[in-house]
C-alpha cells in the first residue's frame, strides 16, 4: 500500500479498540499495526526514556517492543489486563536486558532536554535533579514510580506490567516515593548533588 493510503486508513482505525486492532494486525492488516503503533508508541517511548534516561535506548526499546508485538502478539491475554499493560511489560523486560548490557554511565546519563541552553536554568536543574533521583532508585521501585506516577497507570495495570500482585505495586510505590522524596530533599540541601 502507498504510505499516504496507509496513513489515511490507519487514521480511521484509531477509533477501534486495542483488542480489535491487535486481532486485525495478527491477521496481516498493516493499517491495524500502523494504528496501534500511532496510539501506543509515545507512551512506550516515554516509559523507556524515564526508566533509562537515554533517548537512544528509549528509541531502540520502543522499536523492539513493536517488533515483539508483531512476533508474539498472540500471547496477549485480555483477561490479564489491557494491551497497554502488555506493552509496558514487554518494554520493562527489554529495558532490563538493555540496562544489563549497557551498564555504561554515559548511556544512562543522557537526557533529551540538555540542549536547551537558553532555557530557564533553575527549571532545568530541578528537572535534572528529579531525573537523576528517579534513575538512582533501585529498579523495582523505579518501575513502580515510573508506571504509576509518570505514566499514570492504575495499580492494576502496573501489576500486570510488572507481573506481580497489586499489593506489591502499592508497597513498591510507597517505598519508591519515600526514597525519591529523601533523595530530592538531600539533593536540595547539598546544593543539587544527589
Amino acid at each position: 500500500m502507498l504510505p499516504e493510503v496507509l496513513d489515511r486508513a490507519s487514521d480511521s482505525m484509531i477509533e477501534m479498540g486495542d483488542a480489535e486492532l491487535l486481532e486485525r494486525m495478527l491477521a496481516g492488516d498493516e493499517t491495524a499495526f500502523t494504528a496501534l503503533y500511532r496510539a501506543r508508541h509515545a507512551a512506550v517511548y516515554r516509559f523507556a526514556l524515564q526508566m533509562t534516561g537515554s533517548v537512544v535506548i528509549a528509541e531502540d526499546v520502543t522499536q523492539e517492543v513493536f517488533i515483539a508485538l508483531i512476533e508474539h502478539g498472540r500471547r496477549f491475554d485480555p483477561a490479564r489486563g489491557t494491551l497497554a499493560s502488555f506493552l509496558y511489560g514487554i518494554a520493562r523486560n527489554m529495558v532490563r536486558r538493555r540496562m544489563e548490557k549497557d551498564r555504561e554511565v554515559e548511556a544512562i546519563g543522557e537526557f533529551a532536554a540538555e540542549d536547551d541552553v537558553l532555557g530557564d536554568l533553575t527549571r532545568q536543574e530541578t528537572i535534572g535533579q528529579v531525573r537523576r533521583a528517579v534513575l538512582s532508585l533501585p529498579g523495582m521501585y523505579r518501575e513502580a514510580v515510573v508506571l504509576c506516577d509518570l505514566q499514570d497507570l492504575s495499580y492494576d495495570e502496573a501489576a500486570v506490567a510488572l507481573d506481580c500482585p497489586v499489593g506489591t505495586v502499592r508497597s513498591r510505590l510507597n517505598r519508591g516515593r519515600a526514597m525519591l522524596a529523601r533523595k530530592l530533599r538531600c539533593g536540595a540541601i547539598a546544593g543539587g548533588v544527589l
